[in-house]
């Protein structure tokens, strides 16, 4: 009993300070905020509110352009698939530089295993039960992105998914609630910091929190497909890996494509207000998917006016690609469908994160010059990636003792991915580097040089049908299909 009482009259005054110091911290963020917006045209206000796409890396159907003078103009609040701290350093300046009132950008990307230097995707990742490593990956990702210009990643990605065949099960955890719970902290950790700790160095950088929510769980596994289920399956199975990221202080969210029990998420108060900011007090700000408020036209809830509206009154702060905010929030405000004060308590949101990524303080702090070409794709970032890519490895059963294979003799290698560079980094690595990529085929001929005489035969194309195959890589990396029949790409498999 006595150590117990020592150690809580120890512990007490430290926690003390640390919440007098948090409180403290929000004070000066609040004035400055306070300050800013009563600056600010309504206008601006809406400006914050648009996150248009660079075009330069494609994750999407839709395009955009962004000039300068729109940035100028304040119309916009951030940029996602812009790569390289050089580029982002020159869009950042027109912002801070040029633009009445200097409001910096957000600079967003799917950063989901990996910078340049790749891990196993987060299925794979996942396989490891290892949070540690599962960190790690998060924050060498973060000190590669950050270096690079980006402070703010689309990950991680935390959908349960029970249906195989849905197409977005590899950059989850899988179907179990609890792993992918623990899993959700450690990425959180990773990419931001501790709590306490958060964004304290720039390499750190936001995450996000996606897709909110039961974007795994669509019928039939159909992606965007309809999803409608129990409160009580929800909130056991589906929901606790959103919330634990939640806790651990993931600054954003982004909210999933699929109707839920009937109400668009995008467009879905009770999830967005009552659950998110309500009951599990989220204070970050919540995006959408890309063109996901345009698509809330194809639910048929409404015109492209009457959805957007609907979208912000909801609870959505960020308009990805749409730009249904920044066409129709002002008109919203004339007609009283949208008040003034859930126009500026979404611009406020973005305002925070921008000041808690320092970005006020200084604009320039994930793009300095020099710093990623020390920190991105490095030796030791490389060695990490290979040491937890080996721990993620799972091998179900070693029949008579198989593996490792000898290093002599002759070795058979087949299959429609083994000698294909571009696909090697796996499902959303958008910012690899496919020239130093290494095939497996070349990989095992270099590794077993003068010791195994390696055999390759493609065995079958990925997919029978040519345009089904050109819709399996990621981005439309091509695999090089081969023009023989089934018949004799199997006959030269059975050969070698």
């Amino acid at each position: 009993m006595k150590t117990t009482l020592i150690s809580t009259l120890i512990l007490a005054p430290a926690i003390l300070v640390g919440c007098a110091q948090t409180q403290s911290q929000d004070k000066v963020m609040d004035r400055f905020i306070d300050d800013l917006m009563s600056r600010m045209t309504v206008e601006e206000k809406i400006g914050q509110l648009n996150l248009p796409a660079t075009g330069e890396i494609v994750t999407g159907q839709a395009k955009s352009s962004v000039g300068a003078e729109r940035i100028k103009a304040g119309e916009i609040g951030g940029l996602f698939n812009l790569k390289g701290a050089d580029k982002i350093r020159e869009v950042q300046r027109i912002a801070v530089e040029e633009s009445r009132l200097g409001i910096p950008l957000l600079f967003g990307m799917d950063v989901i295993h990996g910078y340049e230097t790749v891990f196993p995707i987060p299925l794979g990742l996942s396989c490891t039960w290892d949070m540690a490593a599962v960190e790690e990956s998060a924050h060498i990702a973060a000190v590669e992105a950050g270096s690079d210009g980006i402070c703010w990643t689309f990950s991680p990605m935390l959908d349960v998914s029970r249906d195989p065949r849905w197409g977005r099960v590899s950059e989850g955890n899988g179907e179990d609630p609890y792993l992918a719970s623990r899993i959700a902290e450690a990425m959180v950790y990773g990419y931001q910091g501790r709590p306490g700790k958060q964004y304290e160095t720039n390499e750190q950088i936001m995450a996000c929190v996606k897709h909110f929510a039961l974007y795994g769980a669509p019928e039939a596994g159909r992606d965007y497909n309809t999803v409608d289920m129990s409160l009580q399956r929800m909130f056991n199975e589906y929901m606790s890996p959103y919330k634990a990221a939640f806790d651990a202080g993931a600054g954003s969210a982004m909210v999933s494509f699929n109707e839920i029990n009937g109400t668009p998420a995008t467009a879905n108060k009770w999830l967005l207000t009552d659950v998110l900011r309500n009951q599990w007090g989220f204070d970050g700000f919540v995006v959408t998917d890309y063109t996901g408020i345009l698509e809330l036209v194809d639910h048929g809830i409404g015109s492209f006016e009457e959805v957007s509206k609907r979208a912000l009154n909801a609870g959505v702060d960020m308009d990805m690609v749409s730009e249904g905010l920044f066409t129709y929030i002002k008109k919203g405000l004339e007609d009283g469908s949208v008040s003034q004060k859930t126009l500026d308590t979404a611009c406020r949101r973005i305002l925070e994160a921008k000041y808690k990524l320092g970005l006020f303080e200084d604009p320039y702090r994930y793009c300095k010059e020099g710093e990623a070409e020390a920190k991105v794709y490095c030796a030791e970032h490389r060695a990490a990636a290979r040491r937890i890519a080996a721990e993620s490895f799972v091998l179900l059963k070693n029949e008579k003792g198989l593996l490792p294979l000898d290093k002599k003799g002759t070795v058979a290698l087949i299959g429609p991915l083994a000698n294909t560079a571009a696909n090697m980094p796996g499902t959303w690595s958008v910012a690899a580097q496919h020239n130093r990529t290494v095939t497996l085929l070349d990989g095992m001929r270099e590794t077993l040089a003068g010791k195994v005489n390696v055999l390759y035969a493609k065995g079958s194309n990925l997919c029978s049908d040519p345009e089904l195959e050109a819709r399996s890589t990621m981005f439309g990396r091509e695999l090089g299909r081969d023009s023989r029949s089934d018949a004799q790409l199997l006959s030269e498999a059975l050969g070698a």
